[in-house]
C-alpha cells in the first residue's frame, strides 16, 4: 500500500537448499539469511534459484502456496497480507 519492499522468492523445489528449521513450529522458516548467507553452514543455498522483485506502492504480489519468500522494506512501508486456504 505504501513504500517499497524487496521480495526474494524461492520455489518449493529449493526447500532443502533453504535449510528449514527442524522444529515443527518453524518448519516453514529458513535458517539462512538470504541477504548474507553463511556458505560454510549452508553450502547448498548457493544452488537455490531466486526470483527478485521490488514491490512498489499500489502493486500487489501473489505468492503461490509453499513458495519461500524473503521481504525487506526499502523505505518506510505498510502493507496488507491476505491468506487464502
Amino acid at each position: 500500500m505504501v513504500g517499497e519492499k524487496l521480495i526474494l522468492l524461492y520455489s518449493p523445489g529449493d526447500s532443502t537448499a533453504l535449510y528449514p528449521h527442524p522444529e515443527p513450529l518453524l518448519c516453514n522458516t529458513s535458517q539462512v539469511d538470504a541477504e548474507d548467507p553463511d556458505p560454510r553452514r549452508f553450502p547448498n543455498f548457493a544452488g537455490a534459484q531466486c526470483v527478485a522483485c521490488v514491490l512498489r506502492p499500489g502493486q500487489m504480489l501473489y505468492i503461490p502456496p509453499k513458495w519461500w519468500h524473503f521481504v525487506r522494506s526499502l523505505s518506510p512501508s505498510f502493507s496488507v497480507s491476505f491468506w487464502w486456504t
